[in-house]
């Protein structure tokens, strides 16, 4: 598929991942996630996947997954822990902004740290890819950047009206509480909060 990303974006992220530490990558699911773990079953799409450590968790729920990246580096990754881990997840090259043309029926869709990538031109189309792909019913999981942590390091903060106006046609929104996004310490420009960056999550029903 292509991509809807910029050359510049998909460099950026491509040179993070040759770094000795990715900033997101923490080696297990966010605590959000943990948390509403119970409520996240059956079929799930995980965009936005990285290395794995989401969807290789609800894989091992007994969840069946499929994980969705736009670069090949994360995705070999998520393929390696999952063969390591005798997990069955279906890790799949796909742009996040075109999800509907995969296909398939899912229960959930998890999204842990790419809302918060897009600009309002790719919000839109991620919303729709996303309502064009699920049934009524289905359940998104979202966790992005909030607007209450400080600073400009790292990507773009979000608002409650942000999330509610893009999730304003086709959804509605159950839940969006504050929570933290948490990084990996000791990377030199990429200091947040301590305890994880204000964060936002979100649960979100297609209507």
């Amino acid at each position: 598929m292509a991509q809807n990303i910029s050359p510049l974006t998909r460099q950026t992220f491509e040179d993070i991942y040759e770094t000795p530490k990715t900033p997101w990558d923490i080696g297990r699911p966010q605590s959000a996630f943990v948390e509403a773990g119970g409520h996240i079953r059956g079929r799930v799409l995980d965009i936005g996947c990285g290395t794995g450590e989401l969807a290789l968790w609800l894989a091992e729920k007994g969840c069946t997954v499929t994980g969705v990246d736009f670069l090949p580096k994360p995705l070999e990754a998520a393929r390696r822990k999952a063969a390591e881990r005798g997990l069955s997840v279906a890790f799949v090259t796909a742009d996040a902004t075109r999800v509907h043309e995969l296909g398939g029926e899912f229960d959930a869709v998890t999204d842990c740290g790419l809302f918060h990538v897009f600009d309002a031109a790719g919000r839109a189309a991620y919303t729709s890819s996303l309502r064009n792909l699920l049934a009524p019913g289905a359940k998104v999981f979202l966790l992005c950047f909030s607007d209450a942590e400080p600073g400009t390091q790292g990507p773009r903060r979000i608002s409650e009206s942000d999330l509610r106006a893009v999730f304003a046609d086709g959804w509605q929104i159950e839940t969006i509480a504050p929570a933290r996004f948490e990084s990996v310490p000791g990377i030199p420009g990429v200091e947040f909060t301590d305890g994880g960056a204000h964060s936002w999550f979100a649960t979100i029903r297609r209507i």
